[in-house]
């Protein structure tokens, strides 16, 4: 596999979100061409219209708000290019991806990763240099 390299997210793309506060055992829904799960207190967040959870402990280290429901992601996120089709594991569920997509993680230990097309990452991230 490539080397993951870093990126940091652009300025200006923010995500509306709010925390699924309610008392509920969780709810299951398709995205990503797999079931993911939420439990009570992950994120329901709105990112330029996609819309789907992220793990509370996740999102709270990883975004700040800026105005009321407005988040950006302030920390850093690793990257490379899918070589061939997969899947990827987050905390919430998988997301398959083809060649050429994108598969991102919040960290070097890959534990939670994501999948996107190279235009879409590329509208939202930069390296970090």
């Amino acid at each position: 596999m490539d080397e993951l390299k870093r990126y940091r997210r652009r300025k200006n793309a923010t995500v509306v979100a709010v925390q699924i506060d309610l008392e509920t055992d969780g709810f299951t829904y398709q995205k990503w061409g797999d079931v993911q799960v939420a439990r009570a207190g992950d994120w329901l967040v709105n990112n330029n219209g996609s819309v789907y959870t992220i793990d509370s402990r996740v999102f709270e280290r990883t975004y700040s708000e800026i105005s009321l429901g407005l988040y950006e992601k302030t920390t850093l996120t690793w990257a490379r290019v899918a070589k061939s089709d997969g899947q990827v594991k987050s905390t919430s569920g998988f997301t398959n991806y083809q060649a050429g997509d994108m598969i991102a993680f919040n960290s070097t230990d890959e534990n939670d990763g994501w999948a996107m097309s190279p235009k879409e990452f590329e509208r939202l991230y930069e390296p970090d240099e």
